[in-house]
């Protein structure tokens, strides 16, 4: 399993690059820095075509309440996306939008991922 980012890179485009999963997190910081880094210099699309992939994309600059995006037979693994966090009075927010094609699991799979991601995201912001 791995996951999909889309990289600026140096000529001005953007290039796809799929990082590896790893449980280690500090291991999959060093594939991420290092795949992305490769993928923008190089300006060069890196795809790990033996493992299923799940995309993400993460527009900060814009705040969202969901995506739409058409799957092709390319591109049909679940995406998770998201933008902007919102500040609130007593609590900060970040939406996310989470798309998968029922041949791949079921809503509830997908309800037992959101709640695994938000539990990741509440132990993540206790250690800081």
């Amino acid at each position: 399993m791995g996951i999909n980012v889309i990289v600026a890179n140096k000529q001005g485009g953007i290039s796809s690059c799929d990082i590896p999963f790893s449980a280690d997190l500090e291991q999959f910081n060093r594939d991420y820095l290092t795949l992305t880094e490769k993928a923008a210099q190089e300006c060069k699309s890196n795809f790990l075509e033996d493992c299923m992939i799940i995309g993400t994309s993460a527009m900060i600059q814009t705040e969202l309440d969901c995506i739409v995006n058409q799957y092709t037979e390319k591109f049909s693994n679940p995406m998770v996306m998201w933008g902007k966090y919102r500040k609130g009075f007593f609590k900060t927010v970040l939406p996310v939008s989470f798309q998968f094609h029922h041949v791949q699991m079921d809503g509830g799979h997908a309800a037992k991922f959101l709640e695994q991601l938000q539990g990741e995201i509440q132990y993540c912001g206790k250690e800081s």
